[in-house]
């Protein structure tokens, strides 16, 4: 799924990282706690999360990870977004609740990007 079908699915704004919208991508993983995103998600999976802090960005560098959707009306600091420009990262938000975001996408072909 093109990452600007995420983008209308979730009814999501862009926030950074525009030139990401015509990737593919076929995984997703909801979660809060970046201790499992590290542990657990695939690193071409696409993360969403209410947590909205420079952690959020650190982790997925780390997980070699590219792309961000905050859920529950989450809006990043122009910081952040600065940071997430630099690294190249696509970043988005949405008014859906975390649970609605990974349900949508799912109902859509979405798989879940668990490394268990």
């Amino acid at each position: 799924m093109k990452l600007s079908l995420v983008r209308d699915l979730l009814d999501a704004v862009v926030l950074s990282g525009e030139n990401h919208l015509e990737e593919e991508i076929y995984f997703a993983f909801g979660c809060d706690l970046m201790s499992d995103v590290l542990c657990f998600a695939r690193e071409d999976a696409i993360l969403l999360t209410g947590l909205v802090n420079k952690q959020v960005l650190n982790t997925v560098d780390m997980a070699n990870m590219n792309s961000i959707i905050f859920v529950r009306n989450k809006m990043p600091s122009q910081e952040m977004i600065e940071m997430a420009k630099e690294r190249n990262l696509l970043i988005m938000a949405t008014r859906h609740i975390l649970f609605e975001s990974c349900g949508i996408l799912y109902q859509h072909g979405m798989k879940g990007a668990s490394q268990i």
